[in-house]
């Protein structure tokens, strides 16, 4: 499994790690910008770095984050929702799906269609 990474307009600086699946945005439809990556920043996996942004020197990044904003030396940045788990999702969906697709089959029937 490649470990893949869109690398835009940037500097990175040394010694600094970028994670598995972190992409560089830095097209906004009409201009290219820059994305600055300082000394020994760690960059956590699947993060979107929305340019123009810059992490300082030992900043880091939570794996899954967008960062729209510069990240000061030596802080952490975390962008996302808190996870919700639905119990019995799925067995409520394929219910209602089989439900679904089991008037579907009865109205052609009825019409003369046959299922489909």
């Amino acid at each position: 499994m490649p470990h893949l990474t869109y690398v835009g307009d940037a500097k990175i600086g040394r010694r600094a790690n970028i994670g598995a699946g972190t992409v560089f945005v830095n097209y906004d439809g009409y201009e290219k910008h820059r994305t600055r990556i300082g000394d020994d920043a760690r960059v956590g996996s699947d993060t979107m770095l929305v340019a123009p942004v810059k992490l300082g020197k030992g900043a880091v990044t939570g794996a899954g984050s967008v960062i729209t904003t510069d990240v000061p030396a030596g802080a952490l940045a975390v962008e996302r929702s808190e996870q919700r788990v639905v119990k019995g999702y799925r067995k409520r969906r394929d219910a209602e799906a089989g439900a679904k697709r089991k008037k579907s089959d009865t109205e052609a029937r009825a019409k003369g269609k046959g299922a489909h």
